[in-house]
């Protein structure tokens, strides 16, 4: 849980208020702001944390506690790609599995999945076919 995130579930709490009557009327998802107060969402917009404040009726030093606890609460996610190449770094920073398909201009064939860097160099030049398959729209 981020700094924001716990204030905003403190605050909507101590009033006894659900996060349904709290996203009804901020005319947000439920999802949404539960999300934000576990800090699983990127930061909340201006005009969010403004509206949330108003909401609560906070004023200067609690509004502005609110802002600064925004500033706080990026939520950083890491994840170790040492030993990766680039494109599977890439692949694994974003959680991608298996699914782009690459296709060979010279023959049609098809490569699914990420590979590393140099497969996918080899694959593209016609050198290796790893793991490929021909394409039935491509010939």
């Amino acid at each position: 849980m981020t700094p924001f995130g716990a204030k905003v579930r403190a605050l909507r709490r101590a009033r006894g208020l659900t996060l349904k009557q709290m996203a009804g009327t901020l005319d947000i998802s439920q999802a949404y702001l539960s999300a934000l107060e576990h800090g699983h969402r990127g930061l909340p917009s201006p005009a969010l944390v403004v509206q949330i404040c108003e909401y609560f009726g906070l004023i200067w030093d609690d509004f502005e506690e609110m802002h600064r606890l925004v500033g706080l609460s990026h939520p950083k996610v890491t994840v170790d790609t040492s030993g990766l190449d680039a494109n599977e770094a890439f692949a694994k920073a974003h959680g991608f599995g298996g699914t782009p398909v690459i296709v060979r201009p010279s023959d049609g064939a098809v490569l699914e999945g990420f590979r590393p860097a140099a497969a996918l160099r080899a694959f593209l030049s016609g050198a290796s076919t790893p793991s490929i398959t021909k394409d039935k729209t491509h010939g």
